[in-house]
């Protein structure tokens, strides 16, 4: 990802990580969200990073490029967190080479996107932004449906209260 726009430019395109950063910030300022952009060459570190999602992360979009095909580790610390996560692919991997057609993230995630370049990240970043707000309104939902169970309560208790004999003693 690194090496985005020097890399297999017939392939990847000509468009650097820091220009992709860019767009997805943009996007996610647009959606009043915060994108928080991560990339390293290095399987821990991504399993650290993915760790620490636990807390204070709503959603995970992912392209773990090569641990694509070959890192359990990924798929376990994303069992781990219990993030709703996007798993995006700059091509097709349908389309490339046999060893890419396993993707140990995509057993997780519960959408993948490929061969969309860039605009796939966008796609994501809005898909967990509606995901995201539908859990969120359904929440709001059943609290206030729980705030008017106890109104009602509150009411007939209060109306079975004002209805009761009074104590002549």
């Amino acid at each position: 990802m690194n090496l985005l726009g020097i890399r297999e430019k017939d392939i990847y395109g000509e468009s650097s990580y820091k220009e992709l950063c860019k767009m997805i910030e943009k996007k996610a300022d647009e959606l009043n969200v915060y994108a928080d952009m991560y990339q390293s060459n290095h399987e821990g570190d991504l399993v650290d990073k993915i760790q620490e999602a636990y807390k204070g992360v709503d959603g995970i979009i992912i392209n773990p490029a090569a641990y694509t095909h070959t890192s359990i580790a990924i798929l376990d610390a994303l069992k781990t967190v219990k993030k709703p996560t996007v798993e995006v692919h700059i091509t097709d991997l349908k389309e490339r080479e046999e060893f890419r057609q396993i993707s140990y993230v995509g057993m997780y995630a519960e959408k993948t996107i490929m061969g969309k370049g860039f605009d796939g990240y966008i796609e994501a970043l809005e898909y967990l932004v509606e995901k995201l707000s539908a859990i969120e309104a359904e929440k709001e939902k059943q609290r206030a449906e729980e705030r008017e169970k106890e109104r009602a309560a509150a009411a007939e208790a209060a109306a079975a209260a004002d209805s009761a004999p009074a104590d002549n003693q």
